[in-house]
């Protein structure tokens, strides 16, 4: 069996975008007609730029290879060129592609893919979601209050946990820029406390808070913020710091009692052994459709089991991402929590001919072999992305005080 076409689908997400407004699939083909999906999970080139990298590393190190030699490709991918290091983009590309392989050798053998990599030690993965707009309320789905409300955000935490969400997330911590770190706002520390108090006050002991920020503060300025917030006792206080130096994020892990969480931008292994060495973090969040795949997340995981830290999987995209970490996070003894965009209901689920299976605030895992799911390229070609925006675009310049 030897792989033999590559199709690729940027995939235009419908209002209200959650995931972003587009999402980036790939379907590997073998010879004998077994077919495997992946997504590319990257956001520093536009759409088309990113397709036209898949079919590059595909007609050098794919055509015509055996969908089983995984850790050959994985080495030859990462090394081409000469370069042999974390390249955030290269690593978005050889994962789309790796998990598509899975995809493949899971329908191959009749087995999904957890059963490849481990065996499945949990059969139901406790969820989260982030707090979005309700669309059954007015405007634009009610967009900014949600985001800016401490009320009304609270309001959205109890509707998910009425539906069984167990752990919901939220950054009213202000933009991201290209000019981060910072030092926070007093405005922004208040606004931050006050979410806290409120969610902590409408969902109780029910639910976590889980609480997000996107490496926009120094080490210094996340410290003053985690003193505000621990009252709360939020589950973790997510890339306090940007990720380039865990150094930094490790001094405010020294000095907080929420737990750090950091991973979605970060790739490979050696990224995230920076991040275990130095006790920069104890839950890690990669991202399966950036990090390099399904192989090098397992090894990861592997590795944070040594020093007792926990794994929940990142997801910022589309449901083939979603179903990935679903394999991951099936065999691993050190599974924390998956991320979920709501119930896997509207374009998530439109975009499957099966939709993943969510429940009293799990994630059910499959047994179909590979990953467990399969595009509907119908829905996929109905829904071409036009545009060139980067999925996402941080604040350009600095972020004047108060933001």
């Amino acid at each position: 069996m030897k792989v033999q076409f590559l199709r690729t689908y940027v995939v235009a997400n419908p209002p209200p975008q959650w995931g972003g407004r587009y999402f980036i699939f790939l379907k590997l083909i073998t010879d004998n007609g077994i077919e495997g999906v992946g997504e590319v999970y990257a956001a520093t080139f536009g759409p088309q730029a990113i397709v036209r990298l898949i079919e590059d590393v595909f007609a050098r190190h794919v055509e015509g290879s055996d969908p089983f030699g995984i850790e050959t490709l994985w080495r030859n991918v990462y090394g081409r060129g000469y370069s042999l290091r974390p390249d955030i983009t290269l690593m978005g590309v050889l994962s789309g592609i790796e998990m598509a392989l899975w995809d493949i050798i899971g329908k191959a053998v009749d087995k999904p893919v957890h059963a490849l990599l481990g065996g499945r030690v949990h059969e139901r993965l406790r969820s989260y979601t982030y707090l979005y707009p309700n669309p059954d309320e007015g405007g634009a789905y009610d967009r900014a209050a949600v985001y800016d409300d401490p009320d009304i955000a609270a309001e959205r935490a109890a509707q998910y946990v009425a539906q069984g969400f167990t752990a919901v997330k939220f950054d009213p911590a202000g933009p991201y820029s290209t000019f981060d770190p910072r030092q926070p706002s007093l405005a922004r520390m208040e606004l931050s406390e006050r979410f806290c108090r409120r969610l902590r006050e409408a969902v109780g002991s029910r639910a976590d808070l889980l609480f997000g920020t996107h490496g926009q503060f120094t080490a210094s300025g996340a410290i003053r913020l985690a003193r505000r917030l621990e009252a709360y006792d939020p589950l973790w206080f997510e890339e306090p710091v940007p990720p380039e130096k865990p150094e930094e994020m490790a001094i405010v892990a020294r000095q907080t009692t929420i737990p750090i969480a950091t991973g979605e931008r970060l790739t490979t292994k050696y990224e995230f052994a920076r991040v275990l060495e130095c006790r920069a973090a104890s839950i890690l969040q990669m991202a399966l459709g950036r990090v390099g795949g399904l192989l090098e997340a397992k090894k990861i995981a592997g590795m944070a089991e040594a020093y007792y830290a926990q794994i929940a999987p990142h997801l910022y995209c589309g449901p083939i991402e979603g179903a990935a970490n679903i394999q991951l996070a099936a065999c691993i003894p050190n599974f924390l929590i998956l991320e979920s965009i709501g119930t896997w209901s509207g374009f998530h689920a439109d975009i499957l001919k099966t939709p993943i299976r969510w429940e009293e605030g799990c994630v059910i895992v499959p047994d179909a072999p590979g990953l467990g799911v399969e595009l509907d390229e119908d829905v996929a070609r109905a829904h071409p992305y036009t545009g060139d925006e980067l999925h996402l675009v941080p604040h350009a310049g600095p972020v004047p005080l108060p933001d």
